[in-house]
């Protein structure tokens, strides 16, 4: 008879990369095209998993951002804001159906690139990237609905630049409502992962989207600059770090260009003595673990009231036992690969900090693959509310556990960050739901959940977390002139 205490370990249960195909080498496209860069510069992305070269990626300079915006407003004056907004709407269809039928590929592709675990890409990022398209196809032929009595008209040629931690997802939040209200698209993705997107770029070729209306380039953050201060763009949409949403801020300060910036996140999740404790621990691993930390509202700050911290910690910390951290593209895998060596490097650097500062620290007990960027999910309690890891975004499988006894306390310990991107509620009274939802300083408050996402529901920050909204009518409205 097996021993009660007995760990069993699962087979591995890897999913096939045969059906991908990647190249080794990719160009630019821009103008519906595959183009060398003029800087005939590379730069190599990097599997996570195994720290082996997955491609090479060609490095935009300010030529090949000024060829790409070119094209883009090629497309917009001549084709695309011309066109009717049905047969527009046809377009971004058929992206979402190609995105489905190549579903499979693009989630190990998102796997092998971004280090996220497969069922995460498979069971997530890709449907709901697909339903984005889905969703704003819809909206294409019907703004005077969305938006009535107004006069609407788009804004002219979107440079777009998205982050390494929902590469796919992200293009999709991104593109898709901006061809939608008929402008056109200069998109650059994060360099440690833009295979997904250009592998979108594929499908928007295979799409028979008109040249230049959706154009893709690659590079570093002085190619994502380059969009920002080109003239000719009318909108810029940014997601990534609060630092580079400053930079930005200022650098089109003055100028007509619009914006949206979803930046950095502190959020908070908090649970009641009257919640459903079980269902509770699942939304906190949910929220922080599962994607490694690195959801801008990953619910890395929890809040437990104090009369059943103890049990909370305690039923928290038994999870984490089970949680099996390796290969991304194992079906078994919770927890996947840091991104890159750089970011994994500064969530050890904040865990160095947080044990400098008296915190009591906890880790999975699990075994690390002996390649690759992993950490174990982490847990710091008897933390203070002025601590550098209560107060500062880690971006990793790292979460901060302080207690309260009242509801004021917690919405004050709640806001107390310079960030307001989304909360998280538990509890079994709604009354207190509605109370905190109306007090808490959060784009996003999540009831009895955690990290739920809908095409129809707007997204986005206050504070340091950024302005705007994508999702939704607000998403919309983001690239449209209202009148």
């Amino acid at each position: 008879m097996a021993s009660k205490n007995k760990n069993w370990e699962y087979a591995p249960s890897l999913e096939s990369t045969e059906h991908i195909t990647l190249k080794k080498r990719y160009d630019l496209f821009i103008n519906g095209k595959w183009v060398k860069s003029a800087s005939n510069k590379y730069f190599k992305s990097i599997n996570p998993n195994d720290e082996k070269v997955i491609a090479e990626i060609s490095h935009a300079n300010q030529r090949d951002v000024n060829r790409a915006i070119e094209a883009a407003r090629n497309a917009y004056t001549k084709v695309w804001s011309k066109m009717p907004a049905n047969e527009r709407g046809k377009y971004i269809y058929r992206i979402a159906r190609l995105m489905q039928e190549r579903s499979r590929e693009l989630a190990v592709i998102e796997s092998l690139d971004a280090g996220k675990p497969i069922r995460e890409s498979r069971d997530i990022d890709i449907p709901l990237a697909c339903n984005h398209f889905f969703y704003y196809a819809g909206w294409a032929d019907k703004l005077d609905y969305a938006f009535p009595n107004r006069q609407i008209s788009p804004l002219g040629v979107a440079g777009q630049i998205i982050p390494w931690n929902f590469p796919i997802l992200m293009a999709a939040w991104k593109i898709a409502p901006a061809l939608a209200t008929g402008n056109t698209v200069v998109l650059k993705p994060a360099e440690t992962t833009s295979l997904s997107a250009l592998k979108l770029a594929e499908i928007i070729q295979d799409s028979g989207l008109p040249e230049g209306v959706v154009n893709i380039i690659t590079g570093y953050g002085d190619t994502g600059a380059a969009i920002v201060n080109h003239p000719d763009v009318n909108k810029i949409a940014f997601t990534g770090s609060t630092g580079v949403g400053k930079i930005i801020q200022k650098s089109i300060a003055g100028s007509e260009k619009k914006a949206t910036l979803e930046l950095g996140g502190k959020s908070a999740n908090i649970i009641f003595d009257d919640a459903p404790l079980d269902q509770a621990v699942e939304g906190i691993v949910n929220g922080i673990f599962f994607n490694q930390g690195h959801v801008c509202c990953a619910g890395s700050r929890l809040f437990v009231q104090e009369g059943i911290s103890e049990k909370v910690i305690r039923k928290l910390k038994h999870r984490m036992k089970s949680l099996v951290v390796g290969n991304p593209l194992d079906k078994n895998t919770d927890v996947g690969a840091i991104n890159s060596k750089e970011q994994l490097d500064i969530i050890n650097k904040y865990i160095k900090i947080g044990k400098k500062e008296g915190a009591e620290i906890h880790q999975s007990a699990c075994s690390l693959p002996s390649k690759g960027y992993f950490c174990p999910p982490t847990i710091f309690t008897n933390v203070a509310q002025s601590s550098v890891i209560v107060q500062e975004e880690i971006f990793g499988p790292v979460l901060t556990i302080q207690t309260f006894r009242t509801v004021d306390e917690v919405i004050q310990k709640a806001n107390n960050t310079p960030y307001g991107l989304a909360a998280g509620v538990w509890t079994d009274k709604g009354s207190r739901i509605f109370n905190l939802t109306t007090k808490l300083k959060a784009g996003v408050v999540w009831a009895n959940t955690y990290n739920k996402f809908d095409p129809s529901s707007p997204f986005g920050g206050y504070k340091e977390s950024g302005f705007g909204r994508e999702g939704g009518l607000h998403g919309l409205s983001a690239y449209l002139k209202l009148t």
